[in-house]
């Protein structure tokens, strides 16, 4: 006997599908509703699955964007390869005649006595400390704005949010005014003090604990007597992993590239990170007595971007580890 199956428009049908594989076994497969097998209708060649859709126009615009970005890269390592006077001779994009790139770092390193490597230090003591300090700072501020209750949370979110929409720039000059008047200007702790506050970190943890941080997890830990920082330390802090990565890398690369307020703040040579340092190299091509030093200013250029490109490669994996553990849990 056969069974025969009524059809309606909103009915689906399952049928058993049995293929042989190159081992001669069969194997048995459910159909999708209205033959698509799940691809929408678009199902790719000999049924192996859905065609990947092409862009011309998506292409040329990724090609666009990832040139736009390389180019500055590809400019300093080309014009680093060259001397002072291929550097103001040759086209800037192409390499010239001679290959300097080891004499110039050379000279980068011991020009002035060597005070490059004193502002890479100074820099390094800024991003440790400061960019550091601030992650921490904002993990644990963050953390507690989004597991715990207290009077005025409200008002704390609205003053974050208005601290992430006035710009640094607008507040240089206010912090000087301030640290001038405790007489901390020209110090270490200028630059540091103001770099331990992140409102956008906070932000962006306060939003990851709310979901990364179950609350349940919380509840279980307190239950079996564990105290507030233990539960943060040792069990909060591994789930908010990703988040405190992604703060990190914002607040390293915005100490790093912090120009303004050290150029108001110090006026000590000794003091200054490679920002404001380089700037003075260069101002050296002006005046009277003009000095123009412009394959070390390429070259050291080159040099300072190289930790924080080995910084994303070092956190990269934790950080897109913990981009698709989220979207796993989504």
């Amino acid at each position: 006997m056969s069974a025969v199956e009524t059809q309606t428009p909103a009915a689906t049908v399952t049928e058993a599908v049995t293929t042989r594989g190159r081992s001669g076994a069969g194997r048995t497969r459910a159909s999708r509703p209205n033959g698509t097998n799940g691809t929408n209708g678009r199902i790719g060649p000999k049924g192996r699955g859905p065609r990947a859709r092409k862009s011309p126009l998506l292409l040329v615009v990724m090609i666009v964007i990832t040139v736009y970005s390389l180019l500055p890269l590809f400019y300093l390592v080309v014009n680093a390869t060259k001397s002072q006077d291929d550097l103001l001779s040759t086209f800037g994009l192409w390499f010239g005649g001679g290959f300097s790139l080891f004499q110039n770092i050379g000279e980068t390193l011991t020009y002035d006595g060597g005070i490059y490597l004193r502002w890479l230090a100074n820099t390094v003591l800024y991003v440790v400390v400061g960019a550091g300090g601030a992650t921490l700072l904002a993990t644990i501020a963050g953390y507690g704005m989004a597991k715990f209750r207290f009077p005025g949370r409200r008002a704390v979110f609205a003053v974050v949010l208005g601290a992430i929409a006035i710009p640094g720039t607008a507040l240089a000059v206010p912090t000087f005014l301030l640290f001038s008047s405790v007489g901390l200007t020209n110090t270490p702790w200028a630059i540091i003090l103001p770099s331990l506050i992140s409102p956008f970190g906070m932000y962006l943890i306060w939003t990851y604990a709310i979901d990364a941080v179950p609350t349940e997890v919380i509840e279980a830990a307190r239950m079996d007597g564990a105290g507030e920082f233990r539960i943060f330390f040792t069990i909060a802090l591994r789930l908010l992993a990703p988040g405190v990565v992604t703060v990190l890398l914002f607040a390293v690369v915005a100490t790093w590239n912090n120009y303004f307020l050290p150029l108001i703040m110090l006026s000590d040579p000794n003091l200054y990170p490679l920002t404001v340092g380089l700037n003075q190299w260069s101002a050296q091509a002006v005046g009277v007595s003009a000095h123009p030093i412009y394959n070390l200013v390429v070259t050291g250029s080159l040099l300072t971007i190289i930790p924080i490109v080995v910084a994303f490669l070092f956190l990269q994996r934790s950080w897109q580890s913990g981009l698709a553990a989220g979207s796993v849990k989504a």
